[in-house]
């Protein structure tokens, strides 16, 4: 069974960096690889939301509000997909949260960001 641990999230000033890790366990390097992996944010009374994926060609999308100042990548070896974010803003506080758009599996407990002015 596929689990997902969220990792490197915190309190940080606009303007500042955080890289987010997800390691997800219950799964070999070579079936990761085939995984498409997303970072879903929920922020307090919003709905969760898809904000980077990055498919086994390593593609990747991103939601317009953070495009430019996020980055999805992964290493298929450690089984880990990580969110490298920068130029952050208050409204990028949110409960941070990895799965695979389109074959959720159960979620995580996802990690805090907070963006402070």
């Amino acid at each position: 069974q596929v689990q997902l641990v969220e990792s490197g999230g915190g309190l940080v000033q606009a303007g500042g960096s955080l890289r987010l890790s997800c390691k997800v366990s219950g799964t070999s390097g070579t079936i990761f690889s085939i995984y498409r992996m997303g970072w879903y944010r929920q922020a307090p009374g919003k709905q969760r939301e898809l904000v980077a994926s990055i498919y086994t060609s390593s593609r990747t999308d991103y939601a317009d509000s953070v495009k430019g100042r996020f980055t999805i990548f992964r290493d298929n070896a450690k089984t880990t997909v990580y969110l490298q974010m920068n130029s952050l803003k208050r409204e990028d506080t949110a409960v941070y949260y990895c799965n695979r758009p389109g074959d959720e599996a159960s979620w995580g407990q996802g990690t805090q960001v907070t963006v402070s002015s």
